[in-house]
């Protein structure tokens, strides 16, 4: 079964998706959620479909519902995100 929940020992870790291609990195775990630095290639259009409007933080919050799986070494976004 895929791990979801998000944890301190997370910090660190890039963030993927479905197609294994880097979209950030995890730069803090606040209240059970990864706090996601985006890469800076992402397009607007994924930073959309995640919910990622434009802020002043150089962070946005990573849902659990978004997440496919953690594993050691990354967190995987959903597919149909």
């Amino acid at each position: 079964m895929a791990r979801t929940e998000i944890t301190d020992d997370d910090q660190g870790k890039k963030v993927v998706n479905d197609r294994g291609d880097e979209i950030g990195m995890v730069k803090d775990v606040r209240a059970g959620t990864a706090h996601v630095d985006p890469d800076p290639g992402m397009t607007d259009q994924l930073k959309s479909k995640l919910g990622w409007g434009d802020t002043d933080d150089d962070t946005y919050p990573l849902q659990e519902e978004m997440i496919e799986d953690v594993t050691d070494d990354e967190i995987r976004v959903r597919g149909d995100m």
